[in-house]
């Protein structure tokens, strides 16, 4: 079964964004950071979401992130499925921190239960099939709007999200153009997706 290896998100300044990945979220050996100055504008059509236990954690997250330099784009906030905000990272990454808990059940931590690599793509339905051609198996799958991959011993799990409910959930356009400033890494690769998002092989990321 075909997985995500390793995550790379490539910024201008590649040392500052891991600064802020460590100080805002405590993800050190998780992500991968290398230099583009290849052009980007509005929305990359991804996030990155972190999913934790208890919205005293979430708002805990969220407070290291704006401390160390993020933008909100949602407050935190209860809604019917849990309690979660969203920030954009200084180097442009959009991060969702999220709960499916209403109620804390102890003091926050900055423990993080699952990080998601959630991608925009226009036709879920064709996307999954090609990831399922390149070997990758399905967790989860809900009509034309989401599917989620078995994600094996990655520390990254992977899904598909219909690109404008995508941007919605996070609160901003659409719209974009240039480079994602991602490139995806697993014994599948390397491969372009249909909506652009480029994998390469790569050799597996250290364990969190």
């Amino acid at each position: 079964m075909a997985s995500i290896e390793s995550v790379t998100l490539e910024a201008t300044d590649p040392t500052a964004a891991h600064r802020f990945c460590t100080s805002a979220f405590g993800l050190d050996t998780q992500l991968r950071l290398r230099a583009s100055e290849t052009p980007t504008t509005g929305f990359r059509g991804f996030t990155l979401s972190l999913t934790v236990s208890q919205p005293a954690t979430v708002n805990s997250l969220i407070d290291s992130a704006l401390e160390a330099g993020a933008t909100s784009l949602k407050p935190a906030a209860k809604s019917f499925w849990g309690y979660g905000g969203v920030v954009r990272a200084p180097d442009g990454t959009i991060w969702k921190v999220a709960t499916s808990a209403k109620k804390d059940t102890g003091p926050a931590t900055r423990e993080i239960d699952e990080i998601v690599l959630l991608l925009g793509v226009e036709d879920v339905v064709a996307s999954k099939r090609f990831y399922v051609g390149q070997g990758l198996a399905v967790a989860k799958s809900f009509s034309r709007m989401y599917v989620e991959f078995a994600a094996g011993p990655s520390p990254v799990k992977l899904a598909l999200y219909r690109r404008r409910a995508l941007a919605k959930d996070v609160g901003v356009s659409p719209d974009g153009t240039g480079s994602h400033r991602l490139v995806i890494g697993g014994d599948a690769g390397p491969f372009t997706d249909p909506d652009g998002f480029a994998w390469e092989a790569a050799s597996p990321a250290l364990a969190p």
